[in-house]
């Protein structure tokens, strides 16, 4: 029987139940009958690990991590504040052995220049190696556009070593066009993962999942929020084509009722898996929420409450929401870094839990 079978007889055990510190044990799994299972987080009691005030690129926040291992250490980028609200992507890095310990590096390049579609922020990295070439996606907010239509393209910066980056262009790469429902939709963000999807003849496709942003300025947060998840593919990291929506807010689940983030997605032996944050109604902000598919494009949630993964916890960081996971293997467990509330306003935190098939 696979884990997302259901036959009525679930029941939640553990889900968000604070600790003696208040903060949620993160256990999260379903018991009985092979019911829809979502990974048992373990919050570190350390949280956040990554708290802003490393230095005035991060004063105001640290958001949207995304980590890589590079032989003992870790290499997370993520978008710091400065004191006035203007975003950058930021690289930290710690032993893999103490994910407290962080040298941070600072900036690694500046916003664009008046009118520029980054001129506001450079947040939502996503790194991937095309080719022999390391590439950072990142999303641009303009001065112009109102709500999440000012977010009007995911840009490129490449490096060879990880750490010293320049922009590709300063134009956006990728756009928030070409779904027919939206036809003058502008809003996209990233902050995805890219998988790479075998081809015959050895070179592979590259799939980014991104967030359509489709939400328009409005006291109704279903309209004012609304994402989608949503993928494009490209042979070569810089032409991106087939666009697909693979994942919609659905009204039956109250917390992802809004909206649904870019995937963070991952292959298992059986099947692939992803980890994302949704809108909704019940907690008025985002929550982190899991899925599973068996080809990648086509995603099962479960019932409604079964695939919400680690919500809000507690009367801390995390209190209100919890959103922009990242998941990377760690001697044989799975390593969640995570932001709280205020949007990495309290910065980035971690959890571990034993993967899932």
């Amino acid at each position: 029987m696979k884990n997302n079978e259901r036959k009525g007889c679930a029941a939640v055990i553990g889900n968000s139940t604070p600790d003696a510190t208040g903060q949620s044990s993160g256990t999260s799994e379903r018991a009985g009958c092979g019911t829809f299972r979502v990974h048992a987080w373990k919050r570190d009691p350390r949280n956040p690990v990554l708290p802003p005030g490393g230095g005035e690129f991060d004063v105001g926040c640290c958001m949207n991590p995304h980590v890589l291992r590079v032989g003992d250490e870790y290499y997370l980028y993520y978008a710091g504040a400065t004191a006035d609200g203007g975003r950058r992507i930021c690289l930290a890095i710690a032993p893999v052995s103490d994910v407290t310990k962080w040298k941070r590096l600072g900036p690694l390049f500046d916003r664009g220049g008046t009118g520029a579609f980054d001129e506001v922020w450079c947040v939502l990295p996503c790194i991937h190696k095309i080719g022999t070439t390391w590439h950072l996606y990142f999303t641009g907010a303009s001065a112009s556009g109102g709500g999440l239509q000012a977010f009007r393209g995911i840009g490129l910066a490449t490096s060879n070593d990880l750490v010293h980056w320049e922009k590709y262009s300063p134009d956006p790469i990728l756009l928030g066009d070409g779904f027919a429902e939206w036809p003058n939709n502008k809003g996209i963000a990233g902050g995805g993962r890219i998988m790479e999807i075998p081809q015959p003849g050895g070179k592979p496709l590259y799939r980014m999942h991104y967030t359509l942003a489709t939400g328009s300025p409005g006291n109704d947060l279903r309209v004012d929020q609304a994402k989608q998840s949503v993928v494009a593919h490209s042979l070569d990291g810089l032409t991106w084509f087939d666009k697909r929506v693979v994942m919609r807010p659905r009204l039956e689940a109250d917390y992802e009722n809004a909206a649904t983030i870019a995937l963070n997605v991952w292959k298992t032996p059986k099947r692939w898996r992803a980890i994302y944050a949704g809108i909704g109604t019940r907690f008025g902000a985002y929550s982190i929420c899991e899925a599973v598919s068996s080809d990648g494009l086509s995603w099962d949630r479960g019932a409604p409450d079964e695939n919400l993964s680690l919500p809000p916890s507690g009367t801390g960081w995390e209190s209100r929401m919890t959103e922009y996971p990242n998941v990377i293997e760690e001697n044989g467990m799975v390593r969640l870094f995570y932001c709280g509330n205020g949007y990495g306003a309290t910065g980035i935190g971690t959890a571990l839990a034993e993967p899932l098939e």
